[in-house]
C-alpha cells in the first residue's frame, strides 16, 4: 500500500473552509430568524415564547373575574381568547399557551408599558388621554360612572352627597370624574381611594364610606356578585363617558391589525352579540344574572364590525 503523505493546507484553503463555515453558520442564523421575520416586537416575543400574556382583574364581573376555582373568566377574556387565535394565525404558531398575569387597575396601564402583559383584558376606558401612551381594540362595552349606595340612603345624586366620603378605585376614570363633580358642584367631598373594587366594594359594605362611585356596569355586577340587591342600588346621573377596549402596546401597527382582525371575524360570524349576551344576561358561571341588555350604541359598534357578504346587501 502507497504511503499517502499529509501536507499542510495552504492559506487559499483555510480561507475557503472559514468562508463556507461562515456561509453555513449564516444560513443557520438566517433560517432561524425567518420565523420571527418582519414581525412586530410583541408578535415576535410571542412566537419566541410561543405564549400570549393576559393581564386579568379579579373582581370587575362580568368582564374579569375570578370563578369558584379561582380561574379568571369574564367577557373581556374570552374576547382576548379570540385575538391569541388570530395572532396564533399571524405568528403561525396554533397552539400558542395562554399566560395569566394579574392587574389592578392603578398598574394594568404600567403593565403594558413596561412589558409585563400583551394584552390586559379587563374593563378599561379607551379615551383620548390613554390613547397617548397604549392601543386600544375597538369598542366592546359603553359604561359610565354611577353612584352606589345603601337602600336606606337618601342619596339619589352626587350633589346629595356633600360634605360626605365617597370611595372610589385608584387608577381610574372614576376617580378623576369624582375630583371633577367635587369642584363643579362645591361638594367638599372626601375622596377616598382603595386598590380594587372588591375593597372599594367593602369599604361600602362596612360603613366606611357613603357612596361607591365606578362605572354603571360594574356596581350591578358587584351587587350581582355579593347578592346584594336587598342592601344597595345604583343611582345618579351619568358622570363620565367610558367606552371599554382591550390594551395593548401603541406603535405597533401589525399588532392592532390584529386586534381589528379578530374582532371583524367575530363580527362577521355574528358571534358578538351571542357573547355579549353570554356575559349580560344570562346566568353567570358563578351563579349571578346582570340582565342588562346590548345597548343601542354598542349594537350598532358590533354592526360595524361585521364584514360578511349579507351585511353589506
Amino acid at each position: 500500500m502507497d504511503r499517502i503523505l499529509a501536507r499542510p493546507l495552504t492559506s487559499g484553503v483555510l480561507l475557503l473552509a472559514a468562508s463556507l463555515l461562515a456561509t453555513s453558520l449564516f444560513a443557520r442564523s438566517a433560517h432561524a430568524q425567518t420565523a420571527s421575520e418582519g414581525l412586530s416586537p410583541t408578535l415576535s416575543a410571542i412566537k419566541s415564547a410561543h405564549a400570549v400574556r393576559l393581564g386579568y382583574r379579579e373582581s370587575s364581573p362580568p368582564f374579569s373575574f375570578l370563578d369558584q376555582s379561582g380561574r379568571p373568566i369574564g367577557y373581556s377574556l374570552e374576547l382576548c381568547a379570540a385575538i391569541v387565535e388570530e395572532i396564533g394565525v399571524e405568528v403561525d404558531d396554533p397552539n400558542l399557551r395562554i399566560d395569566y398575569v394579574k392587574v389592578t387597575p392603578d398598574d394594568r396601564i404600567d403593565a403594558v408599558l413596561q412589558n409585563k402583559i400583551d394584552l390586559e383584558c379587563g374593563s378599561t376606558t379607551a379615551n383620548a388621554e390613554r390613547g397617548k401612551r397604549v392601543a386600544f381594540s375597538p369598542l366592546m362595552f359603553v359604561a359610565g360612572t354611577k353612584l352606589m349606595v345603601p337602600r336606606a340612603s337618601t342619596v339619589a345624586a352626587v350633589t346629595d352627597l356633600k360634605g360626605k366620603t365617597v370611595v372610589v378605585t385608584k387608577g381610574t376614570t372614576n376617580e378623576q370624574a369624582m375630583h371633577v363633580a367635587d369642584k363643579k358642584f362645591s361638594l367638599g367631598l372626601n375622596i377616598v381611594t382603595s386598590p380594587d373594587h372588591e375593597q372599594s366594594y367593602q369599604m361600602l359594605a362596612d360603613g366606611k364610606a357613603d357612596a361607591f362611585a365606578t362605572d354603571d356596569i360594574l356596581l350591578f355586577g358587584l351587587i350581582a356578585r355579593h347578592k346584594a340587591q336587598d342592601r344597595f342600588r345604583v343611582t345618579g346621573d351619568y358622570l363620565s363617558y367610558d367606552p371599554y377596549g382591550i390594551m395593548f402596546r401603541k406603535g405597533e401597527p401589525q399588532l392592532a391589525a390584529v386586534v381589528e382582525r379578530a374582532f371583524r371575524k367575530l363580527g362577521s360570524n355574528r358571534d358578538l352579540v351571542p357573547l355579549y349576551k353570554k356575559w349580560f344576561t344570562a346566568r353567570l358561571p358563578t351563579g349571578e344574572r346582570l340582565n342588562v341588555p346590548i345597548s343601542l350604541q354598542l349594537e350598532e359598534a358590533f354592526k360595524a364590525m361585521d364584514d360578511s357578504a349579507s351585511a353589506n346587501n
